[in-house]
């Protein structure tokens, strides 16, 4: 719950800041992922394949689940209740069909004979990276639901209105990060062919 002392200091809450350093770390850990993408790509040994259309269908919908997201979050600030528990249960449902793609996307790359394999054994290594990425990202994404989840229950015994909006906004922003980076990997992934 945000004071109003701390908003007219102009001091960042230690909730927000740790979330803040939470971020930085996922995003250092891609960092190393995406880069050691590119540095494994250079050597050589690199079988290029066209990711499955599903991976696209999960970017739109984790963009999707991006704009219900900032609907359950406009809703807290309105303090309207059936909006934020709309905009949070449809959060989750698309939450849930974003690792469900992801699955899906999974067995196509299975169905095509890309593994995640040994780097040793294998030419298929860039498989093993899109592989490696999505999971470790749904993971991430698995957490954030789990928060929704929380948030979503909070909100029935009305622990989310607009005076008391720092979960969400936690929420929110989490949930965003994750979405955003997901569109970021897979453009990345999707052009990657192309260094």
């Amino acid at each position: 719950m945000t004071t109003k002392a701390s908003e007219n200091t102009g001091r960042v809450n230690p909730k927000k800041f740790s979330l803040w350093l939470l971020l930085l770390g996922i995003l250092m850990l891609f960092s190393g992922l995406t880069s050691a993408y590119i540095v494994r790509k250079g050597d050589g040994n690199w079988f290029d394949f066209e990711i499955p259309p599903i991976f696209l269908y999960s970017t739109i919908i984790v963009s999707l689940s991006s704009v219900t997201m900032i609907w359950a979050y406009r809703a807290a600030k309105k303090d309207n209740i059936s909006g934020i528990k709309f905009g949070l249960s449809a959060t989750i449902i698309l939450g849930i069909a974003f690792m469900v793609s992801q699955y899906m996307g999974w067995l196509a790359l299975s169905d095509q004979g890309l593994h995640f394999v040994n780097p040793k054994y294998g030419d298929k290594i860039s498989a093993s990276f899109l592989i490696a990425i999505a999971a470790i990202h749904l993971v991430h994404i698995l957490a954030g639901i789990i928060y929704l989840v929380v948030m979503l229950i909070n909100t029935f015994r009305f622990k989310i209105h607009k005076k008391n909006t720092l979960q969400i906004s936690m929420c929110n922003t989490y949930w965003h990060f994750v979405g955003f980076l997901w569109v970021y990997l897979y453009m990345f992934l999707y052009f990657a062919p192309d260094f």
